[in-house]
């Protein structure tokens, strides 16, 4: 539901003391509801959406408005339901033990926010703490989808690499089917927090990639070297697969398809056979991994 820009932007005065300037790393403060400014002067207006934009120059990117309406859909149509109820156990299990009452949860890489909004929203009703998300993607379009629909939730246009936080800020930070940049992960998280990666499994999608690639390379897929690269950077405390069916008709098949990359690099011949071949039964095939700082 959409909300005044104005309650958005409270939610950056409340909660400025965690970001920093992504241009020369100082404290930034708000100024009249309308910018975020440093101390040397850097300054960045705060959207009448009520999202930032931290990026220093704009970001080319495959992602447009089309996949990530497609992928909103798929999202709030229950396709990663079991997931995300996984996670927010997860965290609702680890704040809980550790007695968190101020969580602080970052998702990098959110695209249009639907994981990070389903994930605060199911946390509500399991945890006793306050609760604040913040989303970042590199792209505006999806912070901009953000924005229109989870507004207690701070949304930001900002890199991976340079994140425009101060260190030790969150206590969850959350990367689900995104890239990752572990040395921002680690300066940015608590030295109790835990970082969430979520990785396409083997079978992700397989009815999908059997008919886009088929005889190709791209038909088969291997999480392997993804988890290798996690392990070099974060001690691993647990990681757990979770496989299931979902069912999905033609017409969210079609959105399936267009928010997947798997597509991106299809031949359109395998695009207009897929959206014809009559399944029903889409595999999802996720690992969870849950890690701590070395």
């Amino acid at each position: 539901m959409y909300q005044d820009g104005s309650v958005r932007k409270t939610k950056f005065k409340e909660n400025i003391k965690i970001f920093r300037c992504p241009i020369c790393e100082t404290k930034m403060n708000i100024y009249d509801f309308k910018d975020l400014i440093c101390k040397e002067g850097h300054c960045f207006n705060i959207a009448r959406k009520g999202y930032v934009n931290l990026l220093l120059k704009p970001a080319k990117t495959d992602y447009d408005n089309e996949m990530f309406y497609s992928r909103k859909r798929i999202c709030e149509g229950g396709f990663f339901d079991s997931i995300l109820e996984y996670i927010s156990n997860l965290i609702a299990d680890e704040t809980d033990k550790h007695n968190i009452k101020n969580i602080k949860i970052l998702d990098a890489g959110c695209g249009e926010g639907s994981h990070l909004g389903q994930i605060i929203n199911r946390l509500r009703s399991k945890t006793t703490g306050d609760l604040q998300g913040v989303g970042i993607d590199i792209s505006k379009d999806g912070i901009f989808i953000a924005s229109k629909s989870y507004f207690d939730i701070i949304w930001c246009v900002a890199d991976l690499a340079n994140l425009p936080f101060m260190s030790k800020q969150f206590d969850i930070i959350l990367n689900i089917l995104s890239p990752a940049n572990y040395e921002e992960f680690a300066r940015t998280l608590k030295d109790d927090g835990i970082l969430i990666k979520v990785v396409s499994g083997s079978n992700y999608l397989k009815e999908l990639r059997d008919v886009l690639y088929d005889g190709t390379s791209k038909q088969s897929y291997s999480n392997e070297k993804v988890i290798e690269h996690y392990s070099k950077n974060f001690t691993i405390l647990d990681m757990r697969d979770i496989v299931y069916n979902s069912r999905i008709d033609k017409e969210d098949l079609m959105h399936l398809i267009k928010m997947t990359p798997l597509s991106w690099s299809a031949a359109d011949e395998r695009i207009k056979q897929a959206i014809n071949m009559g399944t029903n039964n889409i595999t999802v095939d996720f690992t969870i991994i849950v890690g701590k700082k070395m």
